[in-house]
């Protein structure tokens, strides 16, 4: 009779052997065993007596006592290969107990379901296979975009974020651009410089970050993002890819990026985001002299920008609308907005106007094509009259002062709105522009006097 017997019970059976053999004590084999002497003569005993099935557990090869009935069993595998046939074995778990008022173990349900072929374990499926696929035949038909995430100054500045755009039809590098985060404000700056070079593509071609597409699919809620907005005003189409391997084009140019382009600015000595900024031009026209490929076919799809700059400022700003109270205010971002009240603008209260949050920190508020003038108060900014202290109390006046403004200088200045948009974009805008009309205003370390007499 053949006998299933775990390593556990060879073991057991190997040393109890010795013992009869006489070639172990039944104290050592207590000790290897760790078991109780007496126990070691009882084991000798039903060796003895039964031979060594009785080593074996008496209830292997036994069904177990908790089983489910198989008349049970086959009710539910006729049910679900009826009415649930193509459910997964957690949701068809679900509808047995809601509708049928059956119980049973998911794990118990996904093994019969795997022995009844209903169900196929994600280990034997076959794997996805991810063809490539052919370029786009045309420049400026689709442009492939991602941020990639990198220690691209190799630690002699922080971490960043490096914006790629790429042509699918030529491999071309279109723009480059270095942030500190991945942000909506930063892919706005990125495609404004994009379409003032290049023109209009066809369509954008990116991934599913919540800067390109509301992930809230479970919760049934559905909108657009402020980046969605922005090139569904300027006719642009965004295709989002539904895995990585669908855009790796840009995902292989990210590598590529990673090695020469690190190195380039190590050679450079370019270690801030904006010296880099100012030189990627350098690095795309040579990249392109050496990778780019002529696409299929020489027609240019890029389509010529008609907006003018005020207008492509106002759709490359944060927009959100709000409604204006009976005395023409409203609050955005913790800040009471007033507005004029002129002849004009008495007629809008409880109307719906649109701010528009500039990435430089500037605000405007429009009602239709008019710009309303307004006025602030900022809420977080307590103004108080001076008090008259008594001279015998001005100790105690200084000491509550004091305790004051540390809370205040815990709190910091102001605490933003959470759904308003991140402001490190606008610090770097505007410290772009100020280098921009001169160097010296951002780095006055730089600044040296002319020696010429006139």
């Amino acid at each position: 009779m053949l006998i299933a017997m775990s390593d556990h019970e060879i073991n057991r059976f190997k040393v109890l052997t010795d013992v009869r053999e006489k070639r172990l004590r039944q104290v050592d084999a207590a000790d290897i065993l760790n078991i109780s002497t007496r126990h070691v003569r009882r084991l000798l005993n039903q060796l003895a007596t039964y031979g060594a099935q009785s080593l074996a557990h008496a209830a292997r090869g036994r069904p177990s006592n908790h089983r489910y009935n198989d008349c049970f069993r086959a009710e539910v595998l006729r049910i679900v290969r009826e009415q649930y046939s193509d459910f997964s074995p957690t949701f068809a778990l679900e509808k047995l107990s809601e509708y049928h008022n059956l119980s049973v173990s998911k794990e118990t349900l996904r093994k019969w379901m795997i022995a009844d072929g209903l169900w196929t374990p994600y280990s034997r499926r076959k794997p996805r296979v991810y063809q490539p696929r052919y370029r786009r035949d045309c420049l400026g038909e689709l442009i492939q975009i991602d941020g990639s995430h990198h220690d691209w100054f190799e630690g002699r500045n922080d971490k960043c974020c490096l914006l790629v755009f790429i042509d699918d039809a030529t491999g071309r590098l279109m723009n480059l651009r270095f942030s500190e985060t991945e942000s909506a404000f930063d892919y706005m700056l990125a495609t404004q410089e994009y379409l003032s070079e290049h023109g209009k593509p066809i369509a954008f071609y990116s991934d599913k970050h919540s800067i390109f597409r509301v992930n809230q699919e479970k919760h049934k809620k559905v909108g657009q993002t402020q980046y969605g907005r922005v090139l569904n005003e300027l006719g642009i189409e965004l295709i989002c890819a539904n895995s990585s391997q669908a855009k790796g084009r840009v995902e292989r140019a990210n590598l590529t990026l990673q090695n020469r382009l690190v190195k380039e600015m190590r050679l450079q000595g370019i270690n801030t985001i904006e010296d880099a900024n100012a030189w990627l031009p350098y690095f795309i026209a040579d990249c392109n002299r050496r990778f780019a490929k002529p696409a299929k076919f020489s027609k240019d799809m890029r389509r010529k920008v008609y907006e003018s700059k005020q207008e492509l400022d106002d759709i490359f700003s944060w927009q959100e609308t709000r409604k204006l109270s009976k005395s023409l205010t409203f609050q955005y971002d913790k800040v009471i907005y007033l507005i004029e009240p002129t002849e004009e603008n008495t007629r809008l209260a409880h109307e719906h106007v649109k701010i528009l949050d500039y990435p430089n920190g500037e605000i405007a508020i429009v009602y239709g094509h008019r710009k309303l003038a307004f006025k602030t108060f900022d809420k977080l900014e307590h103004v108080q009259q001076p008090q008259i202290i008594d001279n015998k109390r001005l100790g105690q006046a200084l000491k509550f002062a004091q305790q004051k403004q540390e809370e205040f200088e815990a709190q910091q200045q102001r605490t933003r709105s959470k759904k308003a948009p991140k402001r490190r974009t606008q610090k770097r805008v505007l410290k772009e522009q100020l280098r921009a009309i001169n160097p010296v205003l951002t780095e006055p370390d730089t600044f040296k006097a002319s020696s010429n007499k006139t």
